[in-house]
């Protein structure tokens, strides 16, 4: 029976060490959620067709189109969340972070985002009620996630948790909720529910959450911007990253791709100014 108990404690130790050896803490992991210019509404140029192999995504779907499985991880050329999508915020921001990181370190993103869909799509408890007032095209692209977004956001984060470090959150959202003045502590609902779910300290897990498209672009929920100001206030450890100079579409409502590579560059500005790393602002 002893021999029996050793064995046990040295296989439990064995594999104990194991899970804690294949967690590499210089892979950085981000969460980022949001809506439309989340999910990216620029068409991809030739510039943007290669990357570094240090920068990484987690398919949160199946996608065929792109050779892409639910759960792995794949080199980060765009489209980054979904299968259909186009370039985005993310895009630069991880391209940006490896260039401005050591060589051991790595970066993965995981994208989750709905266009057109409000922050209450993210709530945990609440979602339901939400989807079934949904418009039907955007229940299309809700179903791509089971029904859940926040779910298989939770889901697919404990698995990048066994290969890396969730290090942060970017959020790009706001449109459809513009002059909501409970934004704020919706986002932090969010925010406190991925901390419980996941484990995470918040003291280690910054939230960067970008700016509509800027009134200086005339930017038609530019005045949204306004709220998103005050997260910091609701929510400790967050950080509003501007879009002043970010161009936009002809819609006035997204980024053009220029204005994405330069949005995506400041969050990844402020992330590295939170580990100690200078850049300068991102032209």
């Amino acid at each position: 029976m002893k021999l029996r108990f050793i064995f046990i404690v040295i296989n439990f130790l064995f594999f104990a060490t194991t899970q804690v050896v294949a967690q590499d803490p210089n892979f950085q992991i981000y969460l980022c959620i949001g809506q439309s210019n989340m999910e990216g509404a620029a068409r991809a140029e030739l510039q943007d067709s290669t990357v570094n192999p240090r920068f990484q995504v987690m398919e949160a779907l199946n996608c065929d189109n792109l050779n892409r499985k639910i759960g792995s991880w794949y080199p980060a050329v765009p489209p980054l969340c979904r299968c259909k999508t186009n370039l985005g915020p993310t895009d630069y921001f991880g391209r940006t972070m490896v260039a401005n990181l050591p060589e051991k370190v790595k970066v993965g993103v995981i994208v989750v985002a709905v266009g057109g869909c409000k922050i209450e799509l993210f709530d945990k408890d609440n979602y339901p009620s939400y989807v079934e007032t949904a418009p039907g095209w955007m229940k299309g692209m809700i179903k791509e996630y089971d029904g859940n977004p926040y779910g298989r956001l939770v889901e697919m984060a404990k698995l990048a948790q066994k290969d890396g470090v969730i290090k942060g959150i970017l959020l790009h959202q706001g449109e459809s909720n513009s002059n909501d003045s409970l934004w704020t502590r919706k986002v932090k609902g969010v925010y406190d529910n991925l901390m419980k779910d996941l484990n995470l300290d918040p003291k280690n897990v910054p939230l960067l959450a970008g700016e509509t498209v800027n009134a200086d672009q005339q930017g038609i929920c530019a005045g949204m911007n306004t709220i998103i100001a005050t997260l910091p206030q609701t929510l400790p450890n967050s950080y509003v990253i501007s879009s002043a100079g970010c161009a936009d579409g002809p819609d006035n409502l997204h980024f053009s791709v220029a204005g994405y590579r330069k949005l995506g560059a400041r969050y990844a500005a402020k992330m590295l100014s939170l580990m100690g790393i200078k850049i300068s602002d991102p032209e």
